[in-house]
Parts: C-alpha cells; structure tokens; sequence
C-alpha cells in the first residue's frame, strides 16, 4: 500500500487516541518475609485469603486500600526515587517484577506499599555476611507504583513469569494494561 502526496495538497489523517494514563502513585516501598515476627499468626494466609507467595504478593497500606483493592497488579519504577535514599532497590529490583496486592499492612503505616519475599532470597554483604532480601530492599522513599489490571484473588499465578505473561496478553487471556 502507497500513498501519493501532491505538493499543497493536505491528508487528514485518523485521530488517535493517546495511550491510557496508568493511575501512578508515589510511596515508600519496604519489605518483609511470611513469617511470624512481621505477620499474623497465619503467616502463609494474606489478609485476601491467598498464599503468601513471595513470587508475586504485595501488600499496601490501610489508606490506600480504595485505590488498591486486592488483586491489583502494580509495577514499580524505582528510577524516581528520591534522591539521598540510601535503600538497595536497585539490588533487589530483579526479584520484584510486577505484584499483585494481597495483603494489608499495619495500621500504623500510610501511603506505602510491602512487597514480600523469600525467606531464602538472601544477598551477600561488604561484610562477607548474608542479608535477606527484605533486609536489603530497607525503607524506598519516593518509589511510583502505576496499575496495570486486576486479577481474580483465587487466580493469582504462582511465577513472575505467568503473571508477565497475563498482562502481555500471551497467556491465552486478555491482556490488563
């Protein structure tokens, strides 16, 4: 297909639509690990009723929970950090991938968002030491959540890589950006 233009002569071409504005958020962006000390006495429960996957699970803070209902898929860019953070998002970044928010947090914290991770997930440390991942992430100011679709609690996949592949659309189901 061509298309001839002749000098002075216009083309309207279609209007198109600009790309949906994903409802962004700025928060503090911490970590913890499903177990007793930094949850219930049901650790491997969320307060959706889901299993604590550290693969995908995210919780949020009371506040936020009208704007961030369970099953919200969420991604992170922590490139708007703020500046004279000193927290290890960028070693940590790898194992966030997109998260799907299942649980709640604390009453005593506002405008912040808990990812959780394996207690496993460990870093090594200047110190020749270990630190588990929640460790190593600390407190991120300034971090920018953005929505990109919601997910039926009861089928929250088990792996970043299904969960990825439900937003791109190549999981045989609709994509949820």
């Amino acid at each position: 297909m061509g298309f001839l233009l002749l000098s002075g002569s216009t083309i309207a071409l279609p209007a198109y639509a600009a790309a949906p504005t994903l409802p962004g958020y700025a928060v503090t962006l911490t970590a913890y690990n499903a177990v007793p000390a930094q949850t219930d006495d049901s650790p491997l429960e969320t307060a959706s009723g889901a299993y604590s996957n550290s693969e995908v699970v995210a919780a949020r803070s009371g506040n936020l929970a009208s704007a961030l209902p369970f099953g919200t898929v969420i991604e992170f860019d922590g490139l708007n950090i703020s500046s004279g953070n000193t927290c290890g998002y960028g070693v940590v970044a790898p194992r966030i991938g997109y998260r799907v928010i299942a649980d709640t947090m604390n009453a005593r914290y506002t405008d912040r968002i808990d990812i959780l991770f394996d207690t496993k997930a460990n870093y090594p440390t200047t110190d020749r030491g270990m630190k588990n991942a929640a460790d190593m992430l600390g407190i991120c100011k300034g971090v920018i959540i953005r929505v990109v679709g919601h997910i039926a609690i009861n089928r929250i996949p088990k792996t970043q890589v299904e969960l990825a592949a439900i937003i791109s659309g190549n999981a045989g189901a609709l994509a949820l950006k």
